[in-house]
């Protein structure tokens, strides 16, 4: 099985950071969207840096990113910026990006990386300055800017030297599961000659960029173990800038190839620390093989800071807790402490249940919870020892972010009921709040989650503290909210849920259907509220009403379903029961459903069922809805006065059976509040009763053989019969089961019916009979065995 991986995940300089020959995270998501961001009150973007946000607690791989797909890409904007500083005055912008990153996909390209256009470029001018003769790049170039100043031909000199081990260093999309074959750069006299260039340079900028070439030429070389030789005898007189920490990846990386797994571990921890761009990388890089190497890295540690970036790497795979009491020993101030905040709060919501459902088990079914069951399972399964932590830093104040810790203990002193003391901590964290969207939507947010919580009976009094923030989160921020980070779903939701049973409690039922919608069950018992008819018409009334409360305004403006919709399924339930009149006064009162139109002729019976084919056989007419009812209360007119008997009773049965399961018309109730499936068993019992009984359909087809005047009709009613037949005898069959995968194959595919016996006792002479014979596989088996 083949499967689509980025090689960028290995290759680069990042290679060294996977142990050479890489690591890779078969099966995880890829995509921006995280499940965790969707169960979730807590925005871990308003507390961390961003260069943590792939740290975040996730479902995934890393969070919002799935894979780290940047490795040929993640330094371009700081090269680009840094070689724009050296060259001002002497290059334009524009040209500078075209020379680094080039101008074809420069998402494909990190460090230095070109185009081949411009790689054959380079080349050509690198010719041009050593024989000093025209070709076309000089020639070219030469128009745009000035070849014969110095910084240019540094320019040019250092891009024609770093392509060269940019064609081991630079990855490309890789279709497989199979491992990555390592890249080596074999030109042992050009590594030499890249790192004489750095002896001998004297240019601060320059130097500084020979000195990473030469670490990432003899990492790439077939001799490792002299990149680490080069870093140690050089390190101390190179500035501790982003390419400092980048070649420290290196040794970092080859160590962990030499299995000195504790060495390479402490120096990740200080990538990690120091250089925000390789958090990511560092972070699936660290790898204790045991507690021992663990133990030996932190020994390593020779100041508080390389102790703290050791833990805060640590806490990200293994315990969150330990890791925050561990740095807030050591540096309270330490900017590692809020994402792994964020990760022990987001950690801890997870384990809330916020359905107000209690699960199930095979001998108990799930059912719904009281709002007092549902905060007592809760409050039980906060971590105390968390909560104490929490609390313990909030009330020292001595982080760099303490409104951090303020919204985190009072939020987890919501979950905990204690709303009095949350209000308090909310009201501490605004005084360091920073004034940005994202905070003030957060702690509006959290607030609002406590006032909900302090609500156990729901009252005029008590639902107005309410009323503004779930206009606010239903539909205020989901029109005018732009950004992806404030993570509002799951409360919206939540208060869904926690009004539903607040109503329940009151057995307004009406009101819980509105913020708990029947229609959205995980079962497949959708809707199943309409299926009482005293809800149905209490719903109806409501939706009536012209003078709501304001919480029945927002309830009745977050509910999908409208009177149109009721007044549809109340026709289609109408439609089954063959109470065509009330049928049509429901239909009326459907608006624009009533215009909708069948795909096939809905009168047609055809020998084998077929809607795909029914919809694509020429209409003469195509029937709305209306037009279908009207048609319907035509013919049962005629009938009733003895017209045409068997001609209206054969049309009749086929219009009943065509809107059934199995008819050529399932539209006709699919578009309601029935709900929509191709098996029947995606539908809730009542609806799949209705859907699936042919008993009209077989009536008016009694009546039609009854009227019949030749043979050849009555034939064609017989085999028509038989279909409901069969129709019943498998509904009956499978009755009890509650999914299409319970079936059991008890080897009947089907039994003779009596209409098949009566068809092939008395009209085996018809033209219909032989029709059936080739087109019905169950009656052609049957006459033949």
């Amino acid at each position: 099985m083949k499967r689509i991986f980025l090689n960028k995940l290995f290759l680069s300089f990042s290679l060294a950071l996977l142990s050479i020959y890489g690591i890779i995270y078969a099966c995880a998501g890829g995509d921006d969207w995280d499940f965790f961001g969707y169960n979730s009150n807590f925005t871990p973007e308003t507390f961390a840096d961003k260069s943590y946000s792939p740290l975040f607690l996730s479902g995934g791989i890393f969070y919002g990113i799935g894979f780290d797909t940047q490795h040929n890409s993640r330094f371009n904007k700081n090269i680009k910026s840094d070689w724009a500083d050296y060259l001002k005055g002497k290059a334009d912008t524009t040209t500078v990006n075209y020379f680094l990153i080039g101008d074809e996909h420069p998402s494909y390209y990190s460090d230095d990386k070109n185009t081949i256009k411009n790689k054959e470029e380079i080349e050509d001018l690198h010719v041009f300055y050593k024989t000093k003769k025209e070709n076309k790049s000089s020639l070219k170039w030469g128009k745009k800017i000035n070849l014969k100043e110095d910084k240019i031909k540094n320019f040019v000199e250092f891009l024609y030297l770093a392509q060269k081990i940019e064609t081991v260093s630079i990855g490309q999309d890789y279709w497989s599961y199979d491992p990555v074959v390592e890249k080596t750069f074999k030109d042992a006299k050009m590594i030499q000659s890249i790192e004489n260039v750095y002896n001998t340079m004297s240019d601060p900028f320059l130097k500084n960029r020979y000195w990473f070439l030469t670490m990432k030429a003899r990492f790439y070389s077939n001799d490792k173990q002299k990149a680490i030789d080069f870093f140690n005898k050089t390190e101390s007189s190179v500035a501790k800038n982003t390419l400092y920490y980048r070649a420290l990846a290196y040794v970092a990386g080859i160590n962990f190839k030499q299995k000195k797994y504790a060495v390479s571990n402490y120096l990740y921890a200080q990538v990690f620390d120091k250089c925000p761009e390789l958090r990511v990388v560092t972070a699936y890089s660290f790898r204790p093989k045991n507690e021992s190497d663990w133990t030996k890295a932190l020994a390593m540690a020779k100041n508080n800071n390389e102790k703290a970036a050791l833990w805060a790497i640590h806490g990200y795979y293994k315990d969150e807790k330990q890791a925050i009491e561990k740095i807030y020993e050591i540096d309270p101030k330490s900017e590692h402490l809020n994402y792994l905040g964020t990760r022990l709060v987001n950690s801890l919501e997870q384990k809330i249940n916020n359905s107000f459902q209690k699960d199930g088990s095979q001998d108990q079914p799930r059912r719904p919870q009281t709002i007092a069951e549902n905060k007592t399972e809760n409050k039980s399964k906060i971590d105390n020892s968390a909560l104490d932590l929490i609390a313990k830093i909030s009330a020292a104040g001595n982080t760099q972010r303490p409104y951090l810790w303020d919204i985190a203990i009072g939020y987890l002193q919501t979950l905990k009921g204690d709303y009095t003391n949350a209000d308090k901590n909310y009201t501490k964290a605004e005084k360091t709040l920073p004034k940005t969207e994202l905070a003030r939507y957060q702690i509006r947010l959290l607030r609002f989650v406590n006032n909900m919580s302090k609500i156990d009976k729901l009252d005029d009094t008590n639902v107005k503290t309410v009323l503004a923030d779930l206009n606010w989160l239903y539909f205020e921020l989901p029109k005018t909210y732009k950004g992806s980070e404030f993570r509002y779903q799951n409360a919206s939701q939540w208060s869904k849920n926690y009004l539903a049973a607040l109503y329940k409690s009151k057995s307004n039922m009406v009101m819980a259907e509105l913020f708990n919608e029947s229609r959205y069950s995980y079962w497949n018992d959708g809707n199943s509220f309409y299926d009482n008819e005293k809800d149905l018409l209490a719903m109806k009334s409501f939706l009536e009403k012209s003078n709501k409360s304001e919480i029945e305004k927002i309830g009745a403006g977050i509910y999908s379903l409208k009177l149109k919709d009721i007044n549809n399924f109340q026709a289609v339930q109408a439609t089954f029961k063959n109470k065509i009149p009330e049928a049509i006064e429901f239909m009326k009162q459907a608006d624009s459903v009533q215009y909708y139109k069948f795909l096939g002729n809905p009168f047609n019976g055809s020998i084998k069922d077929c809607h795909d084919c029914d919809h694509v056989a020429y209409q003469k007419r195509k029937y709305t809805y209306m037009d279908f009812l009207s048609t319907i209360k035509e013919m049962q007119d005629k009938l009733a006065k003895k017209e045409d008997v068997y001609t209206n009773s054969l049309l009749l049965g086929n219009a009943f059976y065509n809107i059934s399961h199995f008819g050529n018309g399932r539209t006709f109730y699919e578009i309601t509040i029935v709900g929509y499936g191709s098996s029947p068993y995606s539908f809730r019992n009542p609806m799949k009763d209705m859907i699936t009984n042919n008993s009209v359909s077989k009536m008016y087809y009694q009546k039609a053989f009854e009227a019949a005047s030749n043979k050849e009709q009555k034939a064609k009613c017989l085999y028509l019969i038989s279909k409901c037949e069969r129709n019943d005898y498998y509904n009956k069959k499978y009755s009890a089961i509650n999914s299409y995968w319970e079936i059991q194959d008890d080897k009947v595919n089907f039994i003779a019916w009596n209409s098949f016996k009566a068809l092939k006792k008395d009209y085996s002479d018809t033209k219909y009979y032989q029709d059936v014979i080739a087109e019905c596989g169950y009656f052609n088996t049957y006459v033949n065995q």
